[in-house]
């Protein structure tokens, strides 16, 4: 409403009525936010003033048209002149007496009236009178610059507005803004109903505006592909939603409950057309300032373009890491714990309720089901209003009842999904390898059936039936890496063995009355390395780890070096072959005196390096008895026997001096070994081949190979177990040789056996992780019974190349046992959902509070369902935790992919007119393949445009047929009720009949590539 010159339409009252209402206007009115006032130049102000008190129409006074020119910079911008003080340089006027004066004088010509809003500054109101200033421009276009000016009180949808009109966004376009400061610094202005001042909006700021791509990408942060896969991304077209996923590092869990959910077409359609952008709750302290809601709505139009091979959901992992903990870095996750953030997220991010109101909730107190639903999903409703809601909750009732005063407290609760439980078997089977004490069978590969949660006895118990060996003659280890990864005791658990674990059950001698007291002993093979270690700082050999470790139980006396050579070689018999009498073995001294130094100063074992090489070299697997599984608790170290403690501290005798051993089965063996050498001090190797069998390994060899290695020789005379490994040995194997000789004689008795046969092996103390140990001696003796005894042979390659055989050593037979096919578990849907329905009894951890008793009681509960959603998450819980046991369950739940009826499981058996069915169509599939620690998930998925299954594995997309579908993997099921499925809009893809197994029908090609190497040079504005 401009006017030009004094005269109006009105012809204006007379001056003192001007001044009066006016003056009146000025006095009475408040400042109030989003009001507008004018300004006004002072001096113009003061004539009219002073031309209305005069009362003089014709007065030389008259003040003319409202005249503003000294408050302008310029007359071709009309900018304010900077630093303008109120009262001073101007007046301010409110909008009605602004009206007023206009309309009664006019204004010059060309000048814009100086409109400003009243702003609600923290703790005062007052008049803006200067505006933000701020600079325009398109994300496409950065050089094209317009400015505009903004109230603090307008919104910044205001401002999109205003740039949709200047740049001629074609309308329907999906825009979003960012603000640039003066630091190069952007930040997304995710909430555009907010005022400018509330998004911190400042003047000589430029707001960036950019419109979604085709291809659902933001041209901020688009990947920039290298190489020739930008034309090849630009010109594919494919079926939308057919898109893979890249995996960003243990990421298919995610993956795979993305999939899910972009195939489940009323939120995916609810996403494509924008309606989540009229509904982000930007202010709900429950959710995450819809930030989830925007990452998930860019994922899904990324993918239902058509034009994308994979995307890549950077953005969105890091999203959701910043809102949910533990989903931060790479680590392997549940796809259903996702999944349930996922859903409450989305449903906070977009809940309609802005401002949840208290409501209290009351029992049934025997009020009709009916009535008390109702109720309770009114109250649901006036707190949670949202997509996520009108898709995927129920309602089911709980019913507890007290088992004292039997108070039955009815509820009923909304639910977004069902976690149905899988019967669980009380029993278990488990393969595991027997070694029979006689040394020509070969292991034998047993399947045996125990209880769940038995103890190890009961594994021996279930192997004695098969192989009539007393249970108490057996004792259990589980082998890994050629080594003993834990030896258990008998009142173990079984729950401590996993499927996968290579299990060894060693049958042990029979105890006799009368026998002496027994030591069980663990035998480790190793191989001399053909070069020194020089990384120990000493001058000794590696050894590296082989073939099957052994248990066997040896007499406390027969712990000298002679008795355990010669039991080794018999239980060894099947693929160590002694040498025939022909096949000369003799070593020359001057060379042996090297080797002897070099021998017997070793003091490391296995390195990490080498037991990485010994993994790769275990036994069999599955087509051998012992392969080391390189996952299996390779985190652990050094634990093989914590649990077990020793009985007692025994002392640590020396062995007889004379004969050096019993004869073990050999009669004439102790009269044809030569005598010890007394020159070197490291016979002790064998030292830990006698401690307690049940006692901790950690402390094993503490004081092994205490003598040092250059102690002369006559310092010692007097014991024969104070031989080098090698001279020991050389003595063993002379089975001709004399009775041992007086200790004065032995210098030359050592001179004499070098000329002799050399020994197959030597004999180490070593600790449980196959490491030499020194020191373990007291005083001169050769064996401590404080704690579990590990021992190695060290085999020099040359004669473990002649003398061992390695393919004998790894044959096994399989016992009728393994020969019977496992019978797959498999349940029905309905017997999981039947369980779900059961009634249980609370446990001690989640007792129930009973009003009437006054105190917490173990009550029964029961959960029926009420009422289903449109779409229904039915989640298998196949991850069983127990006091006892830990499991995955691999039943094969048998769901159907048509018709899942409900009718008998809803509590209300008729439904009125406007009641949904309760038929149901399977949409999609999360997968889990694997076990406890680790596993890969996948996705089948009915894409909603063509009805055509699809098999989703990270990037890779492939056809799937129905009868693909269920299998022992489905881990989360997707149902969509038959009243709201849509009819395909497009003709089902033209599949060759093994589609789903032929490469050339990789829907996605092998485009992932590229999209990671564009991941890595990813260019974007996202700064928050």
């Amino acid at each position: 409403m401009t006017a030009n010159s004094r005269c109006s339409a009105a012809e204006p009252p007379g001056l003192e009525t001007q001044r009066r209402e006016v003056e009146s206007l000025l006095r009475e009115c408040e400042l109030r936010a989003g009001d507008s006032w004018y300004v006004v130049e002072r001096r113009w102000f003061e004539q009219w003033k002073e031309f209305v008190e005069t009362g003089d129409q014709n007065s030389s006074s008259f003040p003319g048209q409202i005249d503003n020119t000294e408050l302008f910079e310029d007359l071709d911008s009309y900018h304010l002149k900077e630093r303008l003080v109120e009262n001073e340089d101007f007046v301010l006027v409110p909008a009605e007496a602004w009206h007023k004066l206009l309309a009664w004088y006019g204004m010059v010509d060309g000048h814009p009236p100086l409109e400003r809003k009243v702003v609600d500054l923290p703790s005062t109101l007052k008049v803006e009178v200067y505006p933000v200033e701020i600079f325009l421009c398109l994300h496409s276009n950065m050089e094209n610059v317009t400015t505009a000016q903004s109230s603090r009180t307008d919104s910044i949808q205001s401002i999109q507005r205003v740039m949709c009109q200047v740049f001629s966004v074609p309308p329907g376009s999906e825009c979003r803004l960012w603000m640039k400061s003066s630091d190069s610094s952007c930040e997304r202005l995710r909430n555009v109903h907010v005022s400018v001042l509330d998004a911190c909006l400042s003047s000589g700021m430029t707001v960036i505006m950019e419109t979604r791509n085709a291809d659902g990408t933001w041209p901020s942060s688009r990947p920039q592909i290298m190489r020739n896969s930008v034309e090849e991304q630009d010109s594919y077209r494919g079926q939308p939603g057919v898109c893979g996923l890249t995996n960003l590092g243990n990421t298919c869990f995610m993956n795979s409950a993305l999939q899910c959910l972009s195939n489940t077409p009323p939120l995916t359609e609810y996403f494509l057309l924008s309606s989540y952008l009229e509904e982000l709750n930007f202010t709900n302290p429950l959710g995450m300032k819809g930030e989830i809601a925007e990452a998930y709505a860019d994922v899904i139009k990324q993918m239902w373009s058509g034009r994308h091979y994979s995307v890549v959901p950077r953005v969105f992992k890091t999203k959701v890491g910043h809102f949910a903990s533990q989903f931060l870095g790479y680590q392997q996750h549940d796809s259903q714990e996702l999944l349930s953030f996922l859903l409450d997220g989305l449903h906070e991010d977009l809940n309609r309720v802005k401002n949840k109101e208290y409501i209290e909730l009351r029992d049934a107190d025997g009020r009709p089901d009916q009535e008390v639903a109702e109720e309770a999903w009114r109250n649901h409703r006036r707190r949670n209003d949202s997509v996520i809601v009108d898709t995927f909750h129920g309602l089911f009732k709980s019913t507890l009842v007290c088992p004292e005063c039997h108070k039955v407290s009815v509820t009923f609760d909304p639910f977004c999904y069902l976690s149905v439980p899988l019967p669980v078997s009380k029993e278990r089977v488990m393969e595991v390898f027997f070694v029979s004490l006689d040394p020509y069978a070969k292991p034998v590969q047993h399947r045996v059936v125990v209880p769940k949660a038995g103890k190890v006895s009961d594994l021996c118990s279930a192997l004695s039936e098969m192989t009539n060996i007393p249970a108490t003659q057996m004792v259990v280890a589980d082998v890994f890496n050629h080594r003993f990864y834990k030896i258990y005791n008998a009142d173990e658990s079984l729950s401590c063995i996993l499927d996968r674990d290579d299990i060894f059950v060693y049958e042990l001698s029979e105890l006799e009355e009368q026998q002496e007291e027994q030591v069980l002993l663990a035998l480790y093979l190793r191989e001399r390395s053909h070069y020194r270690d020089y990384g120990s700082g000493s001058s000794s050999y590696g050894t590296s780890l082989f073939g099957h470790p052994l248990l066997l139980n040896v007499p406390r006396s027969s712990c000298s070096r002679e008795a355990l050579y010669n039991l080794f070689l018999q239980r060894l018999a099947r693929y160590v072959r002694p040498p025939d009498p022909s096949e000369e073995l003799e070593e020359e001294e001057e060379e042996d005196d090297d080797e002897e130094e070099l021998y017997k100063t070793q003091t490391n074992g296995i390195s990490d390096d080498e037991e990485q090489e010994d993994a790769e070299r275990a036994g069999p697997s599955q087509t051998e008895p012992c392969s080391g599984d390189g996952s299996a608790n390779s985190q652990q170290d050094d634990t093989t026997t914590t649990e077990l403690r020793p009985a007692s501290n025994h002392s640590q005798p020396s062995l007889d001096h004379g004969d050096a051993a019993a004869n073990n089965g050999a009669p004439d063996q102790n009269e044809l070994l030569c005598s010890a050498d007394s020159n070197t001090t490291n016979c002790t190797d064998c030292a830990d081949a006698a401690g307690a069998a049940n006692s901790d390994h950690s402390n094993t060899c503490d004081d092994a190979n205490r003598t040092s290695d250059s102690e002369p020789a006559a310092e010692q005379p007097k014991q024969p177990c104070e031989t080098t490994e090698e001279e020991k040995e050389e003595d063993k194997q002379e089975e001709v040789c004399s009775p041992s000789p007086p200790a004065n004689e032995q210098p030359a008795k050592r001179r004499a056996c070098r000329k002799r046969k050399k020994c197959l092996f030597t004999i180490q103390a070593v600790n449980s992780n196959g490491t030499t140990e020194r020191g373990t001696g007291e005083g001169g003796s050769a064996v401590s019974f404080s704690s579990q005894p590990y021992v190695a042979i060290d085999w020099d390659p040359e004669m473990k190349k002649r003398f061992y055989n390695e393919n004998e050593a790894e044959k096994y037979v399989k016992h009728s046992s393994m020969e019977v096919p496992q019978q797959q578990t498999t349940v029905q849907l309905q017997e999981c959902i039947e369980l779900f329905t059961t009634v249980e009894t609370l446990e001690e951890e989640n007792p129930w509070y009973c009003p009437v008793c006054k105190k917490h009681q173990l009550a029964t509960k029961k959960l029926d369902l009420w009422s289903l959603p449109e779409v229904l998450i039915i989640h298998l819980k196949r991850f069983s935790y127990t006091k006892f046991t830990r499991e995955k369950l691999d039943s094969i739940v048998e769901f159907p992919l048509r018709d899942l009826d409900f009718s008998g499981c809803l509590l209300r058996k008729s439904l009125s007119n406007g009641e949904p069915p309760s038929r149901y169509d399977l949409i999609a599939v999360s997968n889990h393949y694997g076990g406890l620690r680790d596993g890969h998930y996948t996705s089948y998925a009915c894409n909603k445009d063509n009805s055509q299954w699809y098999y989703f594995d990270d990037s890779k997309v492939t056809y799937a047929r129905e009868d693909q579908i269920v299998t022992n993997a489905a881990y989360v099921l997707f149902y969509h009720r038959q009243d709201k499925i849509r009819k395909p809009t497009l003709p089902a893809p033209n599949t060759s009949p093994a589609s789903s197994t032929q490469p050339a029908n990789d829907i996605t090609s092998c485009k992932d590539d590229d999209a990671e190497l564009g991941a890595a040079s990813y260019v974007t504005m996202e700064t928050d």
